[in-house]
């Protein structure tokens, strides 16, 4: 199927559902026992019209960009948008960075990425500047085509932006029916006033989002299952686009039944205001306000 995408002022498009792949081949370390399934779901997504790939050097040590690489080599490239990710740790700088993302290159088995992102916040005394620059170097040579952050506050995604010569087109942060910290803390408001992408993982809370009231009513109306309802309604908040993971077809072909529709005004405002135990600081990757920029 053909993926909705969305598009920034400045004509940047992503779909509005692409796949994670957090847990393909190992947590943090490497992990080959299962390799086999996991290059197969990813080759089934993208058969699935499923084109924005989603991955990071940190997952399974790297060895999930490997089975990313393997999966998408013989697809054609043009058609691919592939995201990866800088660790949040990097201590090394300016160097370190430009290592780093060559690293990811050569594992995916090409000669750029469509999104480089950085993890995290740097720790305290790392060269954030230093950092930063080497994204934008990334960006003057052509290995990256876009760049942004993950688990960012409004404050540090300001003052990273400020440290750029080139827009950040994304910060990829925990969203979903139930989790409403990018609107509590204004991050939804940030994305579309600056003309950058939310990009939401766990929007399906590791497939326990609550199925309350208020999902099953709707999914009877819409002829859906709540999992679609709740998709549909992270896809239909402005400038927010999703990123399941999925190994298994059969959920994969349901997640993507959450597309191609759109829930009435009303029942947005109703999933609005009525989903039950609504929370506002990430259980999973909460959100560093004490150490926000500036001090």
């Amino acid at each position: 199927m053909d993926i909705p995408t969305k598009t920034l002022k400045s004509s940047l498009s992503l779909p509005v559902y692409g796949l994670g792949t957090f847990m393909m081949g190992g947590r943090m370390e490497p992990d080959t026992s299962d390799d086999d399934r996991y290059i197969a779901a990813i080759k089934s997504a993208i058969d699935h019209g499923v084109t924005h790939i989603d991955t990071a050097e940190v997952y399974g040590g790297g060895h999930t960009e490997k089975l990313v690489g393997e999966a998408i080599a013989g697809y054609d490239r043009s058609k691919l948008f592939i995201t990866t990710k800088l660790k949040s740790s990097t201590t090394g700088g300016y160097n370190a960075v430009i290592e780093a993302c060559e690293a990811s290159l050569e594992r995916l088995g090409v000669d750029h990425v469509e999104m480089y992102l950085l993890h995290a916040y740097p720790k305290t005394g790392e060269p954030v500047e230093e950092i930063m620059r080497a994204m934008d170097a990334l960006m003057d040579h052509g290995l990256v085509k876009n760049i942004g952050v993950c688990n960012m506050t409004v404050d540090r995604f300001e003052h990273l932006q400020n440290l750029s010569n080139y827009n950040l087109v994304t910060n990829q942060v925990h969203y979903s029916v139930q989790m409403r910290e990018p609107e509590a803390r204004g991050l939804t408001e940030h994305a579309v006033q600056n003309d950058y992408f939310i990009t939401a993982w766990g929007s399906l809370e590791k497939g326990l989002l609550e199925q309350g009231d208020t999902l099953k009513e709707l999914a009877k109306k819409y002829n859906k299952t709540p999992y679609q309802v709740a998709l549909n309604w992270v896809i239909a908040q402005p400038n927010v686009i999703t990123i399941p993971k999925t190994t298994s077809v059969e959920h994969l072909e349901e997640n993507l039944g959450a597309l191609g529709w759109e829930l009435e005004p009303e029942d947005l405002e109703k999933l609005n205001k009525d989903f039950p135990n609504q929370k506002t600081a990430s259980d999973r990757v909460p959100l560093d306000y004490a150490a926000d920029f500036p001090a």
